[in-house]
């Protein structure tokens, strides 16, 4: 089955840490409809971080989300169709700490079909043609819209968090066959339009599968490739 095409769901540039690969789950497993999910999260510096502090704040557990390139960076609808679940209230994760959250990832998230929060933290599930896109991790406070409310592509639903099942500000981003996780399938999808960082320039990608660590940027429908920009156009 060919992937779905979906609109990027983040602007400006982001790194994809998980990724869908060939006859291998992302996250390492089928659970909660995951087999095709993306984490996406911002990297910057010579020696790529999550954020503005020195590392060894982060192993002293000092360092504070606020502090994290991704917090707080709006989320948009990957396509338009109605929301059947939103959950909102969930406490971010305020402060990073490096060995803490190493063990702390390494527990069982107690989901139940009655809360899915444990896992996902603030989240929204929004069905429509491509499936159902689960946008999980925002940020506390941030959920737009709730249960019943159509949305469209595009649309902001939210912002960036740390809660839930989550070490450091990202949005886990899949599409499932059915609105509850426990029993779906993952559906793999792919993203109509972004640029990826290759070889030292910019490249637009139309329908393609970001890698793991692949640094990519959102591409807004109108922009044009040329020469100059030193971008080159592929499909994937």
């Amino acid at each position: 089955m060919h992937p779905s095409s979906v609109a990027f769901p983040l602007r400006g540039e982001w790194t994809a840490l998980q990724t869908p690969a060939e006859r291998v789950p992302s996250h390492g497993t089928d659970f909660f409809g995951q087999r095709y999910a993306f984490d996406f999260a911002r990297l910057q510096g010579k020696f790529p971080k999550h954020y503005s502090a020195p590392i060894h704040r982060h192993l002293l557990g000092r360092v504070h989300v606020e502090e994290c390139y991704a917090w707080a960076q709006p989320v948009f609808a990957p396509f338009a169709g109605r929301v059947v679940a939103a959950g909102d209230g969930w406490p971010d994760r305020e402060r990073l700490n490096f060995l803490g959250d190493l063990f702390r990832s390494t527990l069982s998230k107690n989901a139940t079909v009655d809360d899915y929060r444990p896992l996902t933290g603030n989240y929204m599930m929004i069905s429509g043609a491509p499936g159902v896109a689960l946008l999980a991790h925002l940020r506390r406070g941030s959920v737009r819209l709730s249960a019943g409310e159509t949305v469209a592509e595009g649309e902001q639903i939210g912002e960036v968090g740390n809660s839930g099942n989550s070490t450091t500000p990202h949005l886990h981003f899949q599409v499932m066959d059915r609105p509850n996780p426990f029993e779906a399938e993952g559906l793999q999808c792919s993203f109509q339009r972004y640029e990826t960082f290759r070889d030292g320039i910019w490249s637009e990608v139309r329908d393609g599968i970001p890698g793991a660590f692949e640094q990519i940027r959102f591409l807004p429908d109108d922009s044009i490739s040329t020469v100059s920009d030193k971008r080159v156009v592929q499909k994937l």
